[in-house]
């Protein structure tokens, strides 16, 4: 299995808020040792790795991983915490994907 993180620069040359959360959470969890790669999604070039990536795979969130494993498709993972349970194994707290989701979705709302 490969593991790219995929992380992103904004406009303003700023590294996007979410993205710096994440790698820090991931550093201090000894996540960070599972990833093979890290790209920049840079938004003021276009030709960037990490914004070829997202534009191959259509992804408009950031970070996000691309999971590649043998003789199947790649996997695309926005959210953090699922994707720390899904493919790292690891235990999450249903709260915390939950917050994670709704943070990343403004326009969903508890029923």
């Amino acid at each position: 299995m490969r593991i790219t993180l995929v992380k992103k620069i904004k406009l303003n040359g700023s590294l996007c808020k979410k993205c710096d959360e994440v790698q820090q959470t991931m550093e201090q969890a000894g996540q960070m040792a599972l990833i093979d790669e890290v790209l920049i999604a840079d938004e003021r070039d276009p030709a960037s790795p990490g914004m070829e990536l997202a534009s191959l795979y259509q992804v408009e969130r950031a970070p996000f991983f691309l999971v590649e494993r043998e003789g199947q498709a790649p996997e695309i993972h926005t959210v953090y915490f699922k994707f720390v349970k899904d493919v790292l194994n690891q235990k999450t707290r249903e709260e915390d994907e939950l917050k994670e989701i709704l943070n990343d979705n403004p326009d969903l709302d508890f029923l």
